[in-house]
């Protein structure tokens, strides 16, 4: 479990680091356009995020375990 988490969270620094490395002013301006998103969208979206990430996680372990 703790190695899945791991590499998981290792994942995800490789994904951000891609986008910083690749489009960096494009982050910056999406950075700048969320100051007029008001807080409540924003945890919307988070939510439909973390959301979605459960799902895929949880079809991948059904899949392939």
């Amino acid at each position: 479990m703790s190695q899945a988490l791991l590499t998981a969270l290792g994942l995800v620094f490789v994904i951000e680091g891609l986008l910083y490395a690749l489009v960096p002013g494009h982050l910056k301006t999406m950075m700048k356009a969320m100051e007029n998103v008001s807080d409540e969208t924003l945890r919307m979206g988070g939510l439909a995020a973390l959301g979605f990430g459960v799902f895929i996680v949880w079809v991948v372990q059904s899949l392939f375990v």
